[in-house]
């Protein structure tokens, strides 16, 4: 999907065959150290592919790769190929601005602009690549925030300020906005870990809502959650080395009853993590 001031499309389905996006021997360094090293999965069109594992195994560093955060910070380093739809995200022919179009994040913790309207907050990316048409902006607000199940509880309040909502509503808000621009990926960094046990629910139900019309990437460090939401997980563990490395992907079902590695046997069964 494009976007721009004059260009709009509706949320729609992309093609159920082949690959969305894929990671080839990828592996990211921090000033020299190895943080994630050599990780090869695929991440299939319209289902959720979950990333597992203790803390410190590499599961954000590698997320974060995914939509070139990593460009913000001078000492890292991204070998390896990560690439939607079969064109290198590292191509230098690729916009920031663009890949982040098409790859949207949430992060850990609800970060929406506070002081800023709720009506604002959902329209923020789209104002920041150009959009200035009001009735274009009102009507993606309304679009991206009933994507985000969001709609019916805020509409009656959207000139108010987003620090007004509830935890859950505020992650809400930060998917619609990242909706808003109508990427095709949504990475999601333990987008429930500071949420109470029902706006958790929320956010677990609308994933599975939104996976009819993108593919989502998550990590989270609950694997009952994992197991619930996902279609597909990678499990990564440190090595030696202090670097994550991949230990097992596959079908989520599998990963969760019948893991190929005895590691990943151990994880699933709590035994240390």
């Amino acid at each position: 999907m494009s976007l721009s001031s004059t260009e709009h499309t509706e949320y729609t389905t992309v093609s159920p065959n082949g690959q969305r996006m894929r990671l080839d021997d990828v592996s990211v360094a921090f000033a020299g150290r190895m943080a994630v090293r050599n990780v090869t999965f695929d991440v299939e069109p319209l289902k959720v592919t979950s990333m597992i594992g203790p803390s410190g195994s590499g599961k954000t560093t590698l997320l974060r790769a995914m939509n070139r955060m990593h460009d913000l910070t001078p000492s890292a380093k991204v070998s390896g190929s990560i690439t939607i739809d079969g064109v290198d995200i590292f191509d230098k022919s690729i916009r920031l601005t663009d890949l982040r179009t098409r790859i949207g994040m949430v992060f850990q913790r609800p970060n929406p602009f506070p002081s800023m309207s709720i009506f604002e907050n959902a329209v923020a990316g789209l104002r920041f690549i150009g959009v200035k048409d009001k009735k274009f902006l009102a009507e993606s607000a309304e679009r991206s925030l009933r994507a985000a199940a969001l709609w019916d509880s805020v509409k009656d309040r959207l000139q108010n300020a987003a620090g007004t909502l509830s935890g859950g509503e505020q992650q809400r808000l930060c998917i619609a906005r990242s909706l808003a621009v109508e990427p095709e990926v949504l990475l999601m960094d333990e987008p429930t870990a500071s949420l109470d046990p029902i706006a958790t629910a929320q956010i677990e139900e609308l994933t599975q809502t939104l996976k009819q019309i993108l593919t989502i990437v998550i990590v989270t460090h609950n694997m009952q959650q994992a197991s619930r939401v996902s279609d597909n997980c990678a499990f990564l563990l440190m090595g030696d080395d202090m670097a994550g490395e991949l230990i097992e992907f596959g079908e989520t079902t599998k990963i969760f009853t019948n893991p190929n590695d005895p590691r990943t046997i151990d994880y699933i069964a709590g035994k240390f993590g």
